[in-house]
């Protein structure tokens, strides 16, 4: 059975009991949000990329054994301008607008300068971001829209760069345990250069009061280009340092300002240049600058970061890697239509890799020599003539994606990773739970069904790190089925209980659980 994600989804907005089958444990208590696109299509219009839909919003609350689910569209002012006009006139990464022809010159002229110095989308589908007491749908752009995590109702607005020269952000903050918040973000050609941001959102008390208006600029890395700076979807945090991936897959910033003229989307101004290599930036927190020593790779492209921790003078991380950029062409919605078996050749099945950074001094070492004295991993950091170390990384496994962990265990040594395997396409079939330490798979799958990225949550006063459940969206093209919410056991990765779902479900990106005593709005 095939699905079709163009197809515009439907929104319910009232609160609704789900069928349980199986047993909710007792002890999860909370909300589960998830985001992803909705619409692609209004009036006579279609958005060209599935990553363009507009917000859908769905909210899970669990409670004494039962399951409320809710949705509602992301009411922000891309959907207003969308729906007034009945036509798509706010343009996304893979979609350019253009005004009805029957419009006068003067709307014509406005929209081309609106593009020239483009005012990006507020169209936030992809993940949900916690600063202070507030929660936000996000994408990439500058603006985030608040949102109530009980009614799903949008709110305000917010521009990040009335808070700090950030024109493109990261959708995948971190958090400590203070409830600080930590992100990163790109500014482009300010004062004639172009940077990156690690910017921390303090933790705040007072209700009301946006936390970004106490935002801090931890640190800046200069962009090695400034007119084509890296694209970036996440970074790596331990206890002491950050770890942010500079990559050679670029946006061109004059080929951006001339898309609209020349007819084509931004997303054509990405380009991987897989001759170039990938520089990785080791941040020391406690100082806010970068370490001495320089890391670099060869190419690849990195949207998800797993997990990072430090051992024995050394810094480890994990990410999910590509060796190209073709992941983002398999989402064109015209490819998903004529590939209704998600069977695509041209598919780079990306690697669960491992590398090692040692941050202690490299003297005493030889041009050569492996700087990695770890026995558990054969990942490399090779000492070459100018002192930088070329690393190599440990191929963990092949074919997984939107990797979630134990977050309580975010910057330390972790075991356990949560994930959707992909074997043909992108799009998952299977679930994974990965052993890092044993390199074996436990697999959940069901015929004709497809899951999204897994959540997850721990169980009070756990006794171990896979001590919980994973919950997961599921797709069900079977016949007379209903979606369904699933939840395994963390543990034997077996399925505790599954929730059906009246209103129905959609493919998605991102989700964020909130427990229970945590809506502070």
């Amino acid at each position: 059975m095939s699905m079709d994600f163009s197809k515009n989804a439907t929104e319910s907005p009232e609160p609704c009991k789900a069928e349980v089958k199986g047993s909710i444990p007792s002890w999860l208590q909370g909300t589960l949000l998830r985001n992803g696109p909705g619409i692609f299509s209004v009036g006579e219009t279609s958005y060209d990329h599935w990553f363009d839909g507009m917000s859908l919003m769905n909210s899970f609350t669990f409670k004494d054994g039962e399951m409320i689910h809710r949705s509602r569209f992301l009411r922000g002012d891309t959907y207003k301008a969308n729906t007034a006009a009945n036509r798509i006139v706010v343009s996304e990464m893979g979609t350019m607008a253009y005004p009805d022809p029957s419009k006068n010159f003067i709307v014509k002229a406005i929209t081309f300068l609106n593009h020239t110095v483009p005012d990006f989308t507020d169209n936030g589908a992809s993940n949900f971001i916690k600063y202070g007491n507030d929660y936000f749908a996000t994408s990439e752009t500058n603006y985030i829209r608040k949102i109530d995590p009980v009614t799903l109702e949008t709110q305000d607005k917010v521009d990040y760069l009335k808070y700090l020269p950030a024109n493109l952000a990261s959708s995948h903050p971190h958090y400590d345990k203070d409830g600080n918040a930590y992100n990163m973000g790109t500014s482009i050609a300010e004062k004639g250069k172009t940077k990156y941001m690690l910017f921390k959102v303090p933790a705040v008390s007072d209700k009301g009061m946006y936390s970004l208006k106490n935002v801090e600029v931890v640190c800046t890395v200069p962009c090695r280009s400034l007119l084509t700076p890296s694209y970036y979807h996440s970074f790596g945090m331990t206890e002491n340092y950050f770890i942010f991936i500079e990559q050679p897959f670029k946006l061109d910033i004059l080929k951006m300002a001339t898309a609209y003229m020349r007819g084509v989307n931004w997303a054509s101004c990405l380009k991987f240049c897989p001759d170039e290599n990938t520089l990785i930036h080791v941040i020391d927190r406690r100082t806010g600058k970068e370490v001495e020593t320089k890391y670099y790779t060869g190419a690849m492209v990195v949207y998800h970061h797993v997990n990072a921790f430090e051992d024995d003078g050394h810094v480890v991380f994990d990410v999910i890697a590509y060796n190209d950029n073709s992941l983002y062409e398999m989402f064109y919605l015209s490819k998903l239509k004529e590939n209704p078996g998600f069977k695509d050749s041209s598919y780079s099945k990306p690697n669960y890799r491992r590398f090692v950074l040692p941050v202690r001094s490299d003297k005493g070492f030889a041009v050569g020599d492996d700087l990695v004295k770890l026995k558990y991993t054969t990942a490399s950091a090779v000492k070459e003539k100018d002192g930088k170390l070329m690393c190599q990384a440990e191929v963990l496994w092949e074919g997984f994606e939107l990797p979630r962990i134990n977050y309580d265990f975010n910057g330390k040594r972790s075991r356990f990773v949560y994930g959707n395997c992909v074997e043909e396409s992108a799009l998952a079939k299977k679930l994974g739970k990965f052993d890092t330490e044993t390199k074996e798979m436990v697999y959940w799958s069901e015929d004709n069904c497809w899951p999204s990225e897994p959540v997850f949550v721990p169980r009070p006063n756990g006794e171990s790190e896979d001590d919980g459940v994973v919950i997961v969206s599921v797709l069900n093209s079977n016949p007379g089925q209903s979606c369904f919410i699933l939840l395994l056991d963390g543990k034997t990765f077996k399925e505790v209980a599954r929730a059906y779902v009246k209103g129905g479900l959609y493919k998605d990106m991102h989700g964020f659980f909130i427990p229970q005593g945590n809506y502070m709005v």
